[in-house]
């Protein structure tokens, strides 16, 4: 487990602002931070990296501490074991692919790694590109298998499909749970996309002005109600048809258009642009709007 309580007092556009988390993670666990911009999100991620130095606070993974600012103890990032993944890729431009990987393994690791993430994220034929001919998403899986190579005990993904479209955001998705499963990792994600918290993590932290104000399953926090359900979908409605007394809600899921019943209450709450939850409930579709 992990356990990190951390305080550190930021500048926001707002003014001051105390950055203040105490949580903890269990290994080989998935948690995302939710939240709106400027709540501490990134710098949360930065202060675990140790990249950052709270004004106070405590980290320790295991029986290892990481950091005890009370006993002047920082451990510097390679010390901490961690793999960070950022949004812009902070690939070196004059390394191929194999290189920027090998780049990140430990002193006196084996290669063997390196072949294994190139082969698990599909890398094998762009091993000897330099990042300049990839893609964006060619190049978020070198960031992600970069990150990994070293068998990190904790990695950390600063919205790392941010910049991506729908489809390359759901391969990656699928990369991303592969690997965590692959290698137990122990993964602290940020996003601003609700399918995709709903979709990746265990659980989730919403931020506010630097606070913890919620936290625990997503598609619970997601709903006004709890919905034992089957299964569980999240889209976009772009349309909404009166017919008699129901109202047909049209939602993008993916790239599929799904189209649900919504009586007058359900429909009453909805709007064209809304992000909803399509659960089944009894054999019969239902949809909640996400708050």
């Amino acid at each position: 487990m992990i356990e990190f309580s951390l305080e550190k007092l930021l500048q926001s556009p707002d003014g001051e602002m105390k950055l203040d988390v105490n949580l903890k993670l269990e290994e080989g666990s998935l948690m995302t931070i939710y939240g709106k911009s400027g709540a501490g999100k990134s710098t949360l991620l930065m202060l675990l990296a140790g990249l950052l130095t709270p004004d106070k606070g405590k980290i320790s993974y295991a029986d290892n501490i990481w950091l005890d600012t009370e006993n002047g103890i920082s451990l510097s990032p390679q010390k901490r074991e961690i793999g960070f993944v950022f949004q812009e890729y902070a690939l070196f431009p004059n390394m191929t692919v194999e290189e920027n990987l090998r780049y990140g393994l430990r002193k006196g690791q084996s290669e063997t790694m390196v072949n294994k993430l190139v082969e698990i994220v599909d890398l094998g034929q762009l091993r000897n590109r330099k990042p300049h001919a990839l893609s964006g998403g060619q190049k978020q899986r070198v960031a992600l298998a970069r990150a990994l190579v070293s068998r990190p005990k904790l990695l950390l993904l600063d919205e790392p499909l941010s910049a991506l479209d729908q489809e390359m955001r759901s391969r990656l998705q699928n990369y991303i749970l592969e690997l965590h499963r692959e290698f137990n990792l122990t993964t602290v994600l940020i996003s601003h996309d609700v399918s995709e918290i709903i979709r990746l993590s265990d659980f989730m932290v919403q931020l506010d002005n630097g606070k913890v104000i919620n936290k625990g399953v997503p598609a619970d926090l997601f709903t006004s109600d709890r919905v034992n359900a089957k299964f569980q979908f999240t889209g976009e409605v772009i349309n909404m048809v009166r017919q008699d007394f129901i109202v047909i809600v049209t939602v993008l899921i993916g790239k599929d258009l799904v189209k649900v019943i919504a009586n007058d209450q359900e429909a009453a709450e909805l709007k064209v642009g809304d992000k909803v939850l399509i659960a089944s409930k009894a054999f019969n579709p239902i949809i909640h709007k996400i708050s």
